[in-house]
């Protein structure tokens, strides 16, 4: 009887012992299934492509957008390939950049401005497009169907630029009430030069102003718009500084100082220089949500679904140390709404 129970419990045992190596043999295999999904899924490395018509990397843009990747858990030659194409202000180059990018198989377009997002729409309608800083009207430009269904690969947001222009003028106008005479600097070849020139044309005679054209298509055609400010006896200037105007702003800024000519700037970057006063948009939130538009579209989110954002927020500059360099009292109306002012 004893050793009846004896080869029981023997058998009994090896039963368990047997069960107990397969489930141990289960979990090491299903871990092992595990880790392979997880590094499987850690390989997955995005491919970025960043389209825009500056001169190079800028702290106040690119730099940022980077900084937002990374924020977002993005690490730069970890899990995420940033490609960077500048076209340095020669607009004519985009469409060869923009095909370099689809050439790399990116997952995704950063286009900053009009002209780089027609370029990449044009080099590809179903890469993923995110405009980081549209300065036209995105559907009057024919990029997409409305702000709120965009369609097709393109959606980010819109600096609203161009719509602006009336409020500069009428900044312009409050500053310098006496004001008649405004010319304004832009390059033609670009449809967010184009946009400022037509709305600032379209507000200047409401206002009392006449509006003088000085068109920059080539470096040497900064003295003769110069020339032509001072024969015009223009009182202000507003700078359009798209990617092209951006190339020459030193000279700029040292031609308004030597003729005491009070100037309006389209973002804050020369009043921090030495410009008298800029009207934009922030551009750090702006950098900020493309970064997040390319984030979700890594996450499933379609750029037809996504609405296209308008700013909420803007910032009126005042460089005062400059008014007081050329003469100007900024009237305390002015100065009180001011969101920076720099002494």
């Amino acid at each position: 009887m004893d050793r009846c129970l004896s080869d029981t419990f023997a058998i009994e045992f090896k039963t368990a012992l047997r069960n107990l190596k397969a489930a141990i043999l289960s979990g090491a295999l299903l871990l092992a299934l595990s880790v392979t999904a997880g590094a499987q899924q850690a390989e997955k490395v995005y491919r970025i492509g960043y389209l825009t018509n500056a001169p190079g990397m800028r702290k106040d843009t690119e730099v940022k957008f980077q900084g937002a990747l990374h924020k977002l858990g993005y690490r730069i030659e970890k899990n995420t390939v940033l490609e960077w194409r500048f076209s340095k202000g020669q607009l004519n180059r985009l469409p060869d950049l923009a095909r370099e990018l689809v050439s790399l198989k990116v997952d995704c377009i950063v286009a900053m401005g009009i002209a780089p997002t027609r370029a990449a729409n044009q080099a590809t309608t179903t890469i993923p497009i995110v405009m980081g800083n549209a300065d036209d009207d995105p559907v009057r430009q024919g990029l997409i169907a409305s702000l709120a269904r965009p369609g097709a690969n393109i959606t980010g947001i819109t600096n609203i630029g161009s719509d602006l222009a009336g409020k500069r003028l009428e900044l312009l106008k409050e500053t310098i009430p006496s004001l008649s005479r405004v010319a304004i600097l832009w390059d033609p070849r670009g449809p967010g030069g184009a946009g400022h020139a037509r709305e600032s044309e379209a507000v200047a005679p409401a206002l009392g102003l006449r509006l003088q054209r000085l068109e920059i298509r080539l470096p040497g055609d900064l003295d003769d718009a110069f020339q032509a400010a001072v024969k015009g006896r223009v009182e202000a200037l507003v700078v359009v500084t798209t990617a092209a105007i951006n190339s020459h702003l030193p000279r700029i800024l040292n031609f308004a100082a030597n003729a005491r000519l009070p100037a309006m700037y389209t973002n804050s970057r020369p009043v921090d220089n030495g410009g008298l006063i800029s009207y934009s948009d922030d551009p750090v939130a702006r950098i900020r949500r493309a970064a997040e538009f390319v984030d979700k579209i890594f996450k499933g989110a379609k750029p037809a679904d996504l609405p296209v954002e308008r700013p909420v927020k803007f910032e009126l500059v005042i460089n005062r140390k400059t008014a007081k360099q050329i003469g100007l009292t900024i009237p305390p109306n002015v100065l009180v709404r001011a969101d920076k002012v720099i002494r």
